[in-house]
């Protein structure tokens, strides 16, 4: 019973920050417009709306984020379930100070 509540592991981002682009495909799953505003520059912009048909080749982990954290527990819930090796990032991009980059 309790293994249809599985939990997502979770990373900060400031560990994100430390293993980057070498460990992970960065999901960030904010709106198109909130992308553009600024993110991470090795991000990949899948909204929520289209995690669902999201595939991915290669093997790296997924670490999924959004704006404050809540969207992107969603999204990794949703991948986990689709059998991807996966994190949310906790607090998101309000967390994250790194550089950001502007544009697609």
């Amino acid at each position: 019973m309790f293994s249809l509540f599985k939990r997502v592991p979770s990373m900060s981002t400031a560990d994100l920050q430390k293993e980057g682009a070498k460990e992970w495909t960065v999901l960030d799953v904010r709106t198109p417009a909130e992308y553009r505003s600024g993110h991470i520059a090795y991000a990949k912009n899948v909204p929520l709306n289209k995690v669902a048909g999201f595939t991915q080749k290669g093997d790296k982990k997924l670490a999924v984020i959004c704006q404050s954290g809540m969207r992107s527990k969603q999204a990794a819930k949703i991948l986990s379930k689709k059998g991807f090796d996966v994190v949310n990032v906790r607090g998101g991009m309000n967390q994250w100070r790194g550089t950001t980059k502007g544009g697609k």
